[in-house]
């Protein structure tokens, strides 16, 4: 298992993060609890979820599940614990949010669900322009202060929101954001133009979530079915044959692309069964040279760097 920094900060985190969006809606408690077991035996130390994760009509059932587990194996202090607040959590005006109202009563129901007194990264699942950064940033920093939360990430946020949080955090004299967590594979590169860039700037760790673009880049299931996309494309028929003629697999593969990327913390997997976990780990097995990752370019052209020059002189 490769490690690094959390952004700026001194934390040190496993280079793949573990989602836990399926547990609840789609993998049993029981194998929920054994591929988290088995992600620490591997070496995974950073786990990801959010207070919306559960299923229809049972939101917060996912903290629920990770919460038991904590409690059953005590191995709070071996990971690094991320959630989330933004998303609607009941019916009330003030049950979504940013404000300072929603982000006090989000984090408490948070801790009790996850059975800690402190989350590690509590990130904002989404910009909420209704909420000025300055209420924001005081809702933080009092949980930073309280020792609820560590540190504070985004989820989602454009290029210049980035700016915006970070600019207002600096003027409280605070930490501000310290990662952001972004649509980002080979079929999705638009934070390339100006996400990847502003999250350098200000030493931020930028987490891939939907590494696989939602199972298409997994490649062909035994049945000869290509995963998530029912239509076959050029550009994936392209890819298909770059693994092949590598011997690799075309999940792994598009996993290792996103740690060969500059600024790239580390990608989300959300596997629903421990085969798909296995599968994943195997991406740390992969070197790509030069010559590969020109080759990819190709099949996957991305806005072609970063603004203004992707679409200017």
């Amino acid at each position: 298992m490769q490690h690094a920094q959390l952004g700026r900060t001194g934390a040190t985190v496993s280079r793949l993060v573990l989602g836990t969006m399926n547990f609840g809606p789609h993998t049993a408690e029981e194998d929920a609890f054994a591929i988290m077991d088995h992600a620490l035996e591997q070496g995974v130390t950073f786990f990801d979820t959010a207070n919306v994760y559960g299923g229809e009509g049972k939101k917060g059932r996912t903290e629920e599940i990770v919460g038991r587990w904590l409690a059953r194996t005590g191995t709070r202090d071996q990971i690094v614990l991320a959630t989330k607040v933004y998303g609607e959590m009941g019916p009330g005006a003030n049950d979504r949010g940013l404000s300072a109202l929603n982000i006090r009563r989000a984090v408490d129901a948070s801790l009790r669900r996850l059975q800690t007194d402190h989350i590690d990264l509590y990130q904002m699942h989404h910009v909420d322009r209704s909420a000025p950064w300055e209420e924001i940033w005081q809702a933080m920093d009092l949980l930073v202060a309280q020792g609820k939360v560590s540190y504070v990430g985004s989820s989602n946020f454009a290029g210049w929101h980035l700016a915006q949080a970070n600019e207002s955090a600096r003027a409280r004299h605070s930490l501000g954001l310290v990662s952001e967590q972004s649509l980002y594979n080979l079929l999705s590169r638009e934070i390339e133009l100006e996400v990847l860039p502003a999250a350098e700037h200000y030493g931020m760790g930028v987490i891939p979530w939907s590494p696989l673009a939602g199972g298409k880049l997994g490649g062909r299931s035994s049945d000869g079915v290509r995963r998530g996309s029912a239509e076959p494309t050029e550009q994936l028929t392209q890819w298909e044959a770059f693994c092949t003629g590598r011997d690799l697999a075309p999940g792994q593969a598009a996993l290792a692309w996103l740690l060969h990327r500059p600024g790239v913390l580390g990608p989300i997997i959300g596997p629903r069964t421990m085969e798909q976990l296995d599968s994943a780990l195997g991406a740390f097995d992969i070197t790509f040279t030069d010559e590969d990752l020109a080759a990819i370019d190709q099949i996957f052209p991305g806005p072609g760097g970063a603004a203004p020059e992707a679409y200017a002189w």
